[in-house]
């Protein structure tokens, strides 16, 4: 399951500097049974704090997965469903993904799939997709010395020119100069 307090933990440290690492650590207890992936990712942004010199907070990250509210929502994904979507998102995220093959995994109707999928976490699937491109692209950004056009293939984006879109959207910077800003900052 989703915390908001992940979102919350983000947004204190950049009005006010590092997150309080108390909490990072107390989410990741918290979602380590319900959500491991979701734990992996606390403990990989207490890690870039750790490591960071003089804690100082590396650029944005990206938060991978669906946005879940606290509780089943009324109309939603069942858990199994969302979660089978999201493994199937994350294998074949280098491809095109179609909606009906999302709906397809979740044994719905294409329509109501879309309508269950964003009465659960709040965003279109398409949204959801595009999100994971730009965390996966972050990743290859952090983890490899790929050029920027071999990373957008690898994240199933058309070209360099639709990362850059489509992470300045997200993230209001240039994939180039968050990576700098990255490498300085690791």
């Amino acid at each position: 399951m989703y915390h908001q307090a992940l979102i919350d933990v983000a947004a204190g440290a950049q009005a006010s500097g590092p997150p309080d690492l108390s909490a990072l650590l107390a989410g990741a207890m918290r979602s380590l049974d319900e959500d491991p992936p979701l734990a992996r990712r606390y403990l990989e942004r207490l890690s870039c704090l750790l490591v960071t010199p003089g804690n100082a907070v590396p650029p944005d990250l990206l938060v991978e997965g669906p946005l879940l509210a606290e509780g089943p929502a009324k109309g939603g994904l069942a858990g199994w469903q969302l979660r089978r979507v999201a493994e199937h998102v994350d294998a074949y995220l280098q491809a095109p993904i179609f909606t009906s093959t999302l709906a397809e995994v979740a044994q719905l109707s294409t329509g109501h799939f879309c309508r269950a999928f964003k009465a659960s976490t709040g965003e279109t699937p398409h949204a959801y997709i595009v999100r994971q491109r730009i965390c996966r692209a972050q990743l290859l950004m952090r983890e490899t010395r790929d050029t920027l056009s071999q990373i957008a293939y690898a994240c199933g984006l058309s070209d360099q020119a639709h990362l850059t879109r489509l992470f300045r959207r997200l993230l209001g910077t240039t994939p180039n100069a968050w990576r700098r800003t990255w490498q300085r900052a690791g």
